[in-house]
This record gives C-alpha cells, sequence and structure tokens, in this order.
C-alpha cells in the first residue's frame, strides 16, 4: 500500500553535503493513508490562493492527509527559508527574503475562510532579522483577532536567541497559547539541534509565564533519536519546573537519508506510558504517540481543557 510518507520527496539540496543514513522500514501503526478528500482540496486551495506557507508541506508532516480534510492546517509566517540547519528538519536552509508585511492578513483571512476555532501560527527561524521576527508573529496574532474574534490562537515560536525584547512583543499580543518546542533531551542538542541551546528554550518558556502568568504555554519533544526514558522523564521535570502546563511527545521520522537517523520506532505502549507519567508530574494537557506533532488535534485538545474549566 503506497502511503504519505512514501510519497515524500528530498526537497532540498543544500543538505547534500550530510553524509547519508538509512532509512528504517517504518511499522504498521506509523502509516498513514495519502490524502484525497475534496475538504482537503478546498484546503490546499485557500492555502494557495492566499499564497500562504504552511508546515504540514515544508515539514513533510504525516498527518497533512487527516488535518486538511477536516480543513485544519498550521500556517508557517515569515517563509519557506530558515537561518538554522537543525538535523531533523526538513525545512529549507538558507537567507531567507524580506517579510512580506501583508503576510499577516492573508492568515488572518485563511483562518476566517477555514472557519477555524483554534489557529496555530509556526515560524522559520529568521536569526536574520532584529527582533528575530516576533513583530510579525505579533501582527499575525493581532490580524487573526480582528477577523476571527472568537478563535483561539497558538503559536509555535522560535527561539528568539540573542534578541532582546522579542518574546515580549509575541506575549503582548496575547496568544492564548505560548509553544515552543524543546525538540530533544538536553544530551542530543550538538547532534540534533546545534543552532538553539536547552536550557535557553526552557527559560524562554518560564519567562512567558512571569510575563503573563494566565498565558497556557507548551512544549514538545521527539523520541527515536537515542534518548533514554530516564532522560525523557528528567525532561518533564524540567519543563513543570518551568511552569510549562501542555506537554507532547511523538516519534522522529527521518525525512531524507541527509537527516538524522532514527534510532528506533518508540512503540505505542511506551508512549501510552510517557502520557501516565505526564499526568502524573501535573501537565494540564499531554498527547504522546508515534504520530503526535505540536498542532495535531491542538484544537480539539484545548477546547476540551477550557470545556473541563468551566465545568468546575
Amino acid at each position: 500500500m503506497t502511503t504519505l510518507l512514501d510519497t515524500l520527496k528530498p526537497r532540498h539540496p543544500e543538505k547534500a553535503n550530510r553524509p547519508e543514513t538509512p532509512l528504517l522500514r517504518k511499522p504498521e501503526w506509523i502509516r498513514v493513508k495519502a490524502p484525497g478528500s475534496p475538504i482537503y482540496a478546498e484546503t490546499q486551495k485557500i492555502v494557495r490562493e492566499n499564497k500562504l506557507v504552511t508546515v504540514c508541506e515544508e515539514a513533510g508532516c504525516p498527518n497533512i492527509g487527516e488535518c486538511w480534510s477536516k480543513k485544519h492546517a498550521t500556517f508557517m509566517v515569515m517563509g519557506d527559508t530558515c537561518t538554522r540547519a537543525c538535523a531533523f528538519c526538513n525545512v529549507k536552509t538558507g537567507l531567507p527574503e524580506a517579510l512580506d508585511m501583508g503576510e499577516p492578513e492573508r492568515v488572518a483571512d485563511a483562518v476566517a475562510r477555514m472557519g477555524l476555532m483554534h489557529s496555530v501560527i509556526t515560524s522559520v527561524d529568521r536569526d536574520d532579522l532584529a527582533d528575530g521576527g516576533a513583530g510579525h508573529i505579533a501582527q499575525t496574532v493581532l490580524a487573526i483577532r480582528r477577523y476571527s474574534p472568537a478563535t483561539t490562537i497558538e503559536v509555535l515560536t522560535p527561539d528568539f536567541l540573542k534578541k532582546d525584547g522579542a518574546l515580549e512583543m509575541v506575549v503582548n499580543a496575547k496568544p492564548d497559547v505560548f509553544n515552543h518546542n524543546l525538540e530533544t533531551v538536553p544530551g542530543l542538542y550538538l547532534r540534533i539541534r546545534p543552532g538553539a541551546r536547552y536550557f535557553h528554550s526552557l527559560r524562554l518558556l518560564e519567562r512567558v509565564k512571569e510575563l503573563d502568568p494566565q498565558m497556557f504555554t507548551k512544549s514538545g519533544i521527539m523520541v527515536g533519536l537515542g534518548e533514554t526514558r530516564e532522560q525523557v522523564m528528567q525532561v518533564m521535570d524540567d519543563m513543570r519546573s518551568a511552569g510549562i502546563d501542555f506537554i507532547t511527545i511523538g516519534q522522529y521520522l527521518q525525512p531524507t537519508r541527509k537527516h538524522a537517523a532514527i534510532d528506533r520506532f518508540v512503540t505505542p505502549d511506551e508512549f501510552k506510558s510517557y502520557e501516565t507519567l505526564a499526568y502524573s508530574k501535573g501537565f494540564l494537557m499531554v498527547s504522546s504517540s508515534p504520530l503526535t506533532r505540536s498542532s495535531h488535534h491542538a484544537g480539539d485538545d484545548f477546547a476540551k481543557l477550557r470545556a473541563a474549566r468551566a465545568a468546575k
């Protein structure tokens, strides 16, 4: 059976200098069907007409068929070119183009046309900008508020490394959820996320809570890169110490032979065990499964949390 994951192609020649690593055969629990519903086509049409980039496409997300068939898409602002070159990521690396100042309004229009009750906005890293793109993200949040006042907004931001005042710009725009992924355990950062710093990312999320104690914070990691169970548990403890409310844990999937190799496929039972552990440590919301991604079911999960709180 041909699946969506089997159809994803290497797209970025700038990674050609990396050594090739083997692609492991995916277990049955990882396989997903290729997209093809009419609603998927309608979602694609809205994205194309608004000239927008989605992380669904750029990162080769395995859930694109499911999400777009529900008219859900995660918009990636500030272009399709990242200034970092993380070993796990399929997004293009290089010198980005200038910001498109009309993009926030087009994202807001697309959110309104899709009728999204919860929108997720992410971005490439923009180390070339003085504020790391924080102002652009903030403008996107404000535009969505104007177009769709009832829509809840989640931002998945870069780390704004060495960008003083950038975090404050985004927090002041009042998204409902501030997400920044730690991605992996600290011992693997040099190999997997060399341009970032684990404790800086952790401190970024802790600082969000200091600036706005009512704002929900969220972070996620990939597993299957060579981390141990004990290391994952330590990351959970670090997150809780920083006041992080929501956690996502998903299987790393190697985009091409030029990316970091998969160490192993974590079983669904292990993911369930991580979910139980995370709830026991005090996380308000946990998504832990092989196909979990930061924005997968984010709206449904957030709506359930709000409903549960309202019922108390």
